[in-house]
Order: structure tokens, then C-alpha cells, then sequence
């Protein structure tokens, strides 16, 4: 794969279709899925001794954000809970918790 043909395939994989789901709608309430979309990549050429090559990738990532609800002239926003950062946030306080408790002890022990 050439420089040219990755920078094509980036293109073809940054666009608003990548955003924003297609809408559907539903008893007159119109919902349009959101997505973050992270991405990135790179490329360049090189000359090592009798071998010259270039080539590059590219990398995306993508998540539920939410939707948009479209009701009765009026848009609203509903925002994706991504479960796997909620447990991780427990988690983490859980342990910083745990922590300071151990600690704030052994400083009333001695």
C-alpha cells in the first residue's frame, strides 16, 4: 500500500456518516445516533541503502455518545452511559477510599 492509497482510505473513514448514524423515526419522534470518532495516522517514505519504500497506516476509533431526539418542533439530547467508565469510577473511589481509611488509622494507632 502506497502513501496515496492510505490517505484515500482516510478519507473514505472521516466522514459525518461516522458521527452521525443514519436517523430513523418512530411515532413522530425522529432519533439521530451520535458517535465520538478518535483517530489518527501517519506516513512517509524512506531510502535505506539499496531499498526505497513508503507506507503509512491510520487507526479509528469509535464510541456511542448518544442521541438526538427530534419531538414536536423541539431537539433534545440524550447522552450514551458507557458502562465500563462508570465501573472504573467506582472502582477507583472505592480505592482511594480504602487508602485513606488504612491510612487516617495507622496515624490514630501511633
Amino acid at each position: 500500500m502506497n502513501l496515496n492509497e492510505v490517505v484515500e482510505a482516510a478519507r473514505d473513514h472521516i466522514t459525518v456518516s461516522r458521527v452521525f448514524g443514519e436517523a430513523y423515526e418512530r411515532d413522530g419522534v425522529t432519533v439521530v445516533p451520535v458517535a465520538r470518532v478518535y483517530g489518527g495516522g501517519g506516513g512517509g517514505t524512506g531510502e535505506d541503502g539499496a531499498s526505497h519504500g513508503e507506507g503509512g497506516g491510520i487507526g479509528f476509533v469509535a464510541r456511542p455518545a448518544g442521541v438526538y431526539v427530534i419531538r414536536d418542533g423541539g431537539v433534545s439530547w440524550r447522552p450514551a452511559v458507557d458502562a465500563n467508565r462508570v465501573v472504573t469510577a467506582v472502582a477507583v473511589v472505592l480505592v482511594v477510599a480504602t487508602l485513606a481509611r488504612s491510612l487516617s488509622r495507622r496515624r490514630l494507632a501511633s
